[in-house]
């Protein structure tokens, strides 16, 4: 794999976390996030550790006979800012998910921001990789979610 700019690196970390929910594979999110402390705006407390997070997915999002939540997760308008000799990057995006369901016709249902703090580090190859210890979540507008979260928003 060639080397690509650290903002571009730590942006597809964002967009493999919208393929990966999307598909359905919780695990491979779980593994994504396992270093991140998550926390919600509005929303008291926060979630960090592999199995935490792993549950939380697996508690709150339907997924279909197919296997995935039948979600596409757009995330747009990545502002990054990168500190190459630190490590650290910051990203602020939005995120739109739309959903299509036997009982759905294709829609957004929720509208949102991310803010994300991304730290460099050793991979298991010895390779450096870019990962999220940091991942506050904002709800800006909410649609029909009734076919996608298994309990309510607060």
């Amino acid at each position: 794999m060639t080397d690509v700019p650290d903002a571009v690196a730590v942006t597809n970390v964002l967009y493999r976390y919208a393929e990966l929910i999307d598909l359905g594979d919780f695990e491979a999110v779980a593994d994504l996030l396992a270093d991140c402390v998550i926390t919600v705006e509005g929303v008291p407390g926060e979630q960090h550790g592999r199995d935490t997070i792993l549950a939380m997915y697996v508690d709150w999002t339907r997924r279909y006979s197919d296997g995935t939540p039948r979600s596409r997760h757009l995330l747009s308008n990545p502002i990054v800012a990168v500190d190459a000799d630190a490590g650290i990057a910051t990203v602020h995006s939005s995120y739109t998910v739309f959903q299509q369901t036997d009982v759905l016709a294709l829609q957004p249902i929720i509208v949102g921001r991310y803010h994300d703090t991304f730290g460099r580090r050793a991979a298991s190859d010895g390779s450096l990789e870019w990962r999220f210890p940091r991942r506050h979540l904002f709800t800006d507008l909410t649609g029909d979610l009734s076919q996608h979260l298994l309990h309510g928003l607060h």
